[in-house]
């Protein structure tokens, strides 16, 4: 049976409370977006679990469609939750979300009451747990009125599938509104969850991040290495078995292909600083106030180790701020993912 590190919370991990809620996060997340779907090798993947856990990552992220296909890193996590971490539920913080396309017909996607509750439903089927920690709305929904999708989220609140609620991607005009009206519903928005890298800093042009601090909502960002285009591994162009160079992922060889001039140029500030590319572009998101927690995934266990040791590279310098700010500053540009 397997057995945790008991020496996991020693201080390699730190934490960091959740806007002004009582909930810590660990300052890195395990996102299961990629690397946990029925395409991925399962042994692997459960390797990646107990590693991160015995790493103090308390959090694994999840949604009803990451895969692929849509719905099998649920099964699959839900699996190895029920092998290895059923004496530890109460260590873990477990998030999934509604609101990509799951199943055909006109509820299969989207912000109904029906899409969301039912999605709810099922992924705590596939990962075989009572309830979630946080439950996401994953996208707004501009044809859905609002107070349809926020009474669903007090819903899982109150009916006990949910401990917290969150928001993703949602504009700012939205997010405020949104906000608004849980909080008329007894339901405290905890956490928002945005694309955040150097090469997409959209939440703070838009004042997203300013706006999460004032209000004391936490956030958690997804996509810090840039779907990995900030991991150095295209630097020098797009390698065979890279995540750009296979067909069914998100990242495009025109994505890469648009950025490599930045990528080279912060590859080149990271190795001045005596730093990986990778570090250097996780160290940077993790220095941002407003940022709580950020969201990696892992191919590997050796990947999932790499990453990790960001926590202990040196805080950047207002020089090398700078530096990266003259590279890729902060602009306004449409949510992704």
């Amino acid at each position: 049976m397997y057995a945790p590190d008991p020496a996991r919370y020693d201080g390699r991990m730190p934490f960091h409370r959740c806007g002004d809620s009582g909930l810590l996060l660990p300052e890195i997340s395990l996102g299961c977006w990629h690397n946990f779907g029925h395409v991925d090798d399962q042994r692997e993947a459960r390797a990646i679990l107990r590693r991160a856990f015995d790493r103090g990552v308390t959090h694994f992220d999840l949604a009803n469609n990451y895969g692929p296909p849509a719905g099998s890193a649920e099964e699959n996590v839900g699996k190895i939750l029920s092998q290895d971490f059923a004496a530890h539920r109460d260590e873990l913080i477990i998030s999934s979300k509604a609101g990509h396309l799951m199943w055909e017909g006109p509820y299969g996607e989207w912000g109904s009451r029906k899409h969301v509750l039912s999605s709810l439903d099922q992924s705590l089927k596939r990962l075989k747990v009572d309830y979630v920690d946080i439950f996401y709305s994953h996208r707004p929904d501009s044809e859905t009125r609002l107070e349809e999708t926020m009474s669903a989220l007090a819903t899982a609140v109150s009916s006990g599938k949910a401990l917290y609620v969150g928001l993703s991607k949602y504009p700012l005009k939205m997010l405020k509104r949104a906000v608004k009206m849980l909080k008329d519903m007894n339901v405290r928005c905890l956490i928002y969850q945005p694309p955040y890298s150097i090469l997409n800093r959209w939440p703070e042009a838009e004042g997203i991040h300013d706006w999460l601090e004032d209000k004391g909502i936490g956030s958690i960002v997804f996509s810090p290495l840039a779907q990995g285009m900030l991991t150095g591994k295209y630097v020098d162009g797009i390698p065979e078995n890279s995540r750009a160079a296979r067909p069914e992922g998100f990242l495009q060889e025109s994505q890469v292909e648009a950025q490599l001039e930045k990528i080279r140029a912060l590859h080149q500030i990271a190795k001045e600083r005596g730093l990986s590319l990778q570090h250097l572009a996780l160290r940077w998101v993790l220095q941002q106030t407003a940022v709580t927690t950020a969201l990696i995934g892992a191919r590997t266990v050796a990947q999932l180790d790499d990453s990790l040791e960001a926590v202990k590279a040196p805080l950047l310098d207002e020089e090398t701020l700078e530096l990266i700010d003259s590279i890729a500053p902060a602009v306004k540009k449409e949510a992704e993912g």
